[in-house]
């Protein structure tokens, strides 16, 4: 195989590699709160937008409306989530935490931040504020071009 040599592909590369390693990591450190990762973030999400549509919900997890809809069958049934009719529109779901969802979230929401904090650690601060923006602007610019140059 040919040695790469366009520095953007290879960052991309490492990006790529990262990333997978730390969704593996990760799914191993939930599942000792018998939760995936995409249950997580809607724990997660909920922790912080209480009552939110389904809809509002898949479009914030990047999933479609199929696949959150399972995910919230898979939570309703261990009783963590519950999914209330909006009383003027009868077609949209309100998702709530029941108190065990939220006594989870309590628990997994920091663990978890303090699992990628730990990961994280091996750059300084300075290095994670580079990192950070970087990221952020290579994300603003994928937004803004919505990839019409390719």
């Amino acid at each position: 195989m040919a040695r790469l040599k366009d520095k953007g592909v290879l960052a991309w590369i490492y990006m790529m590699r990262v990333t997978d390693k730390l969704h593996r990591l990760e799914a191993e450190h939930l599942a000792q709160y018998e939760l995936t990762p995409a249950q997580f973030g809607v724990l997660a999400q909920l922790t912080a937008n209480e009552g939110i549509t389904q809809q509002s919900l898949s479009e914030r997890l990047f999933v479609t409306k199929g696949n959150v809809c399972g995910l919230l069958g898979r939570l309703e049934e261990r009783g963590l989530i519950v999914r209330n009719s909006d009383p003027e529109d009868r077609r949209t779901n309100h998702v709530c935490l029941t108190p065990a969802g939220r006594d989870l979230a309590t628990r997994v929401v920091p663990a978890n931040e303090q699992f990628i904090s730990d990961y994280m650690a091996t750059l300084g601060r300075q290095d994670q504020e580079m990192l950070r923006g970087l990221l952020r602007r290579l994300d603003k610019s994928i937004a803004e071009d919505s990839l019409t140059a390719v």
